[in-house]
């Protein structure tokens, strides 16, 4: 059973139960004050408070993703990496090799043209250098024929930092989330390439890019849309593309769309920040540049720089979101031709609950701003 699946957790839920209910049960017949009563009114705690232990934690790491598996869990040493040869027709030619596949979450996932298709990438950006895994969900309508020669919308969506793009899939159910509203008849198929902001992991960039360093911001905003358009049917203008995010990604998103509105007309920034963090995860990113470090702060953008004819969306909780004024103050900023929007709970905070309450409703916002080629 692996660690993330329902069974493991469906068992240890059932266990702690289970013990509770024995403890209950028991307990009169331990009350004698005798050496084996004790230890046997100590081992019935101590297991049944482990069990609900194991219970709680295993629910925290499927919902965050901490671990994705049990060796991962336990720090075991696991497969070494093996060196693929692209000289034929792969990466070294396309820039994107899929390495896998995988089925959505949803009921008919077996059946791409019922549910869709999610693709394993790994993606090499040509003028970056950098390379990294995603992943690409294929809406259902890309599989029938009623659409075979249609090329389809996309959203870039990153998570935060340190997350992992698994994070997008499990923990914020995006696949899902856009099949659902598809088929509710509020959102238009697209395609959702899935990665995180940390392509040259562990060092948090944040999309800039650092002189004699990751060229990150070149990769989210040339080379990924070139090797996705390569590969999949998508359109190629900035009208077909959007880019979205949560914490670190939000923030990333907004700075892509502000600064090169000539690749994507829309983006959203979920629980984003409006300017570039430095610290020790960051490093230094970048070395006196007083225009660099200004132009990564998005506030001071959109004061001092042409507004794009693109459209922003943001999203903050009036309690629980250190970001709330912050958010007011870039969508006081926002001038014409550019557009905002704006998603305001009363409450929630920096996590993954907040964000699959705005999602929805963020792609259907993503759907009408962007249109097929």
């Amino acid at each position: 059973m692996g660690l993330t699946g329902n069974a493991v957790l469906i068992l240890a839920i059932t266990l702690a139960v289970a013990l509770f209910a024995v403890t209950i049960w028991c307990w009169p017949r331990l009350a004698r004050r005798s050496v084996p009563t004790v230890f046997g009114r100590v081992g019935l705690l101590l297991a049944t408070q482990v069990a609900v232990f194991v219970s709680v934690g295993l629910m925290a790491n499927n919902s965050f993703l901490f671990y994705g598996s049990w060796a991962d869990l336990f720090g075991q040493k696991q497969d070494l990496g093996v060196v693929t040869d692209h000289a034929q027709g792969t990466l070294a030619e396309k820039n994107i090799v899929r390495v896998g596949t995988r089925r959505p979450d949803v009921p008919g996932g077996s059946r791409p043209a019922s549910a869709g298709r999610i693709d394993k990438v790994v993606i090499a950006g040509r003028s970056s250098g950098i390379e990294t895994s995603a992943y690409v969900y294929l809406p259902p309508e890309y599989f029938q024929d009623a659409y075979a020669r249609r090329k389809f919308p996309a959203v870039v969506v990153l998570t935060g930092y340190p997350g992992t793009a698994e994070n997008l899939i499990k923990g914020l159910d995006y696949p899902k989330t856009s099949l659902g509203r598809v088929r509710a008849g509020r959102s238009q198929p697209m395609i959702l390439v899935m990665l995180r902001p940390t392509v040259a992991p562990p060092r948090d960039t944040e999309c800039v890019d650092i002189e004699g360093g990751p060229k990150t911001e070149t990769f989210f905003a040339d080379d990924l849309q070139a090797a996705v358009a390569a590969a999949y049917r998508v359109g190629r203008h900035a009208r077909n593309w959007g880019i979205m995010g949560n914490s670190t990604g939000g923030y990333c998103a907004l700075k892509i769309g502000l600064h090169h509105p000539g690749r994507f007309t829309a983006s959203a920034g979920l629980s984003a920040y409006y300017k570039a963090a430095e610290d020790p995860t960051t490093g230094d990113l970048f070395h006196g540049d007083r225009r660099a470090r200004e132009r990564a702060d998005l506030l001071w953008s959109l004061d001092h720089l042409p507004q794009p004819e693109s459209s922003f969306l943001v999203t903050t909780s009036r309690q629980g979101e250190a970001n709330y004024a912050a958010t007011r103050k870039f969508v006081a900023k926002v001038k014409r031709p550019a557009r905002v929007s704006s998603i305001v709970l009363d409450s929630g905070g920096h996590n993954f609950n907040t964000w699959r309450r705005e999602i929805p409703a963020a792609l259907e916002w993503m759907s009408g701003r962007l249109s097929e080629s």
